[in-house]
């Protein structure tokens, strides 16, 4: 699954509801079809009213609305078009073994996160090891080869005392 959005806070009384939109245009959200919640069970038609204002089908007042807040809107990875050569959709990274420069294994790529500072990748690893997704600090990123490469910076291999 892919994440292309989340519900925000409700706006008004009749269902409407502020939405984060991860797409290039954020219109473009509602176009991609049916959005999912992350696990697939949940469906959302929704309508954009502007960039960050939408009405989702069967949603008509305020409560309803409101607790819908904070929901991730996601798509199927088959539902999105193939990515440019030298360009990947970060969900693609997950599962991706990491390795050093020198070929040295430092485990798989659990997941990327980005919390507002830029994202980063979770590396699964003991202890868990959490690298910023820069050019510097993954200068070689291989999808179909499945690795990562990953010069960490001194912050990510300085070890407790």
């Amino acid at each position: 699954m892919i994440l292309l959005g989340e519900i925000g806070r409700p706006h008004g009384v009749r269902g409407l509801l502020r939405v984060r939109s991860f797409t290039a245009a954020p219109r473009d959200l509602a176009a991609y079809g049916p959005l999912f919640s992350e696990d697939g069970q949940r469906r959302f038609a929704l309508t954009m009213l502007a960039d960050d204002l939408a009405r989702i089908e069967g949603v008509a007042d305020r409560d309803e609305a409101q607790r819908l807040t904070g929901t991730k809107l996601f798509v199927p990875r088959d539902a999105m078009p193939e990515p440019e050569e030298e360009e990947f959709y970060l969900a693609d990274l997950q599962g991706l073994e990491a390795v050093t420069e020198a070929g040295e294994a430092l485990g798989r790529v659990r997941a990327v996160e980005d919390h507002g500072g830029g994202p980063f990748l979770v590396l699964d690893s003991t202890p868990e090891r959490l690298v910023p997704f820069t050019r510097a600090a993954v200068p070689v990123v291989d999808v179909k080869g499945g690795r990562v490469v990953v010069a960490p910076p001194d912050e990510v291999e300085a070890k407790p005392e």
